[in-house]
């Protein structure tokens, strides 16, 4: 049966995950690193690792930049006993286009007892993407089942992961890389004409034609190929983009439960990233709207003067911006409360 809601609001987000944190505070969120190589690709992966961990390792901090707040996390502490589930993460693009840039979400995640795995997408790595790279959103999905085989053959963690119990959480480009390694399929003739005019994705757009893409150009058989990885029994999907590119048929067909969230004013949530149709398409799907929030509620807490220094590097989107009434890290509790009580439903679901 198909659920579709309204989110709680922001303030009972927090007295649900104010419960939480204090169950959580004496966990650990342990840190590794990886690469690993791509035959697809023909190149390495940078795979970041976050785990429950006991005992202390390298203090670090994840994902920091002149635009964001980094976050904290033990690298190299030891894993803590147990079995756990696994949550396979993909990032988006822009300025926020790295697996670190996600540690906001991941390490709650690791905290509250998931191992999560998520690799850098090559060519879609904040200031150093390419509109070619990013735009073959075909091989992102290979890139997480890449990574579910580093995890699988490693000795350090391959005992401590449920087979069973592997999910998928995308964020924004993610969103649509999360939704297609669980069975949608790019529709070859939309993505083709996806930038033929500004209607839909006016700044992404804009880059590619100014780079010389052509995605009428690309191999549509590649491009609308099915990615399904079977080991991923559950999706989540937030802001996924684009969303209204995937062929109704494979929505039908995907088999796993998913659960997907847009953020912002529903009555204003632009096409591209529109994703109530997709949950009316798949069978097991819930759709949940965070009103508070914009897209970009995903980026990590802004730095003081962030936005004034955008402006100056000539970003034009509001990287700062959220909805009205909530402050980001409100919007970030509400999410990670979201993302690891949707994990934890599907994972009884399943039992």
């Amino acid at each position: 049966m198909k659920t579709m809601t309204k989110a709680l609001g922001i303030a009972g987000a927090i007295a649900i995950a104010s419960c939480m944190q204090t169950l959580a505070a004496q966990d650990i969120a342990g840190v590794r690193k990886t690469s690993i190589f791509s035959d697809e690709r023909q190149a390495d992966l940078e795979v970041t690792i976050w785990y429950p961990a006991s005992g202390s390792g390298e203090a670090v901090t994840l994902g920091e930049n002149i635009f964001f707040e980094g976050t904290p996390a033990a690298m190299g502490a030891p894993l803590r006993d147990g079995v756990f589930p696994l949550v396979v993460l993909s990032h988006g693009a822009g300025l926020a286009g790295t697996a670190d840039a996600m540690s906001w979400i991941a390490a709650p995640l690791a905290e509250a007892g998931f191992v999560v795995v998520a690799p850098t997408h090559p060519g879609n790595t904040g200031r150093n993407r390419s509109a070619e790279e990013t735009m073959k959103l075909w091989l992102r999905p290979s890139d997480l089942s890449d990574a579910l085989d580093a995890i699988e053959t490693d000795p350090t963690f391959s005992p401590h992961v449920a087979s069973e119990q592997i999910g998928v959480l995308g964020l924004s480009m993610g969103g649509n890389t999360a939704l297609s390694i669980v069975g949608a399929r790019l529709d070859p003739e939309l993505f083709a004409r996806y930038c033929d005019t500004d209607e839909l994705n006016a700044s992404l757009c804009d880059w590619v034609r100014l780079c010389g893409v052509d995605l009428h150009a690309m191999d549509k058989a590649v491009a609308g190929r099915d990615n399904t990885d079977p080991r991923v029994r559950f999706a989540m999907a937030i802001d996924p983009a684009p969303a209204d590119i995937f062929t109704s048929a494979s929505l039908a067909g995907v088999s796993v439960p998913v659960s997907i969230v847009n953020l912002g004013d529903a009555a204003e949530i632009p096409k591209t990233i529109q994703a109530s149709g997709i949950a009316d398409a798949v069978p097991h799907a819930t759709y949940q709207v965070i009103e508070e929030a914009s897209h970009a509620s995903m980026f990590p807490e802004c730095k003081t003067n962030a936005a004034e220094i955008a402006i100056e590097e000539g970003i034009e989107d509001p990287i700062c911006t959220d909805g009205i009434g909530a402050s980001r890290s409100a919007i970030h509790t509400q999410l990670i409360d979201m993302t690891i009580a949707s994990f934890q439903n599907a994972i009884k679901t399943a039992d």
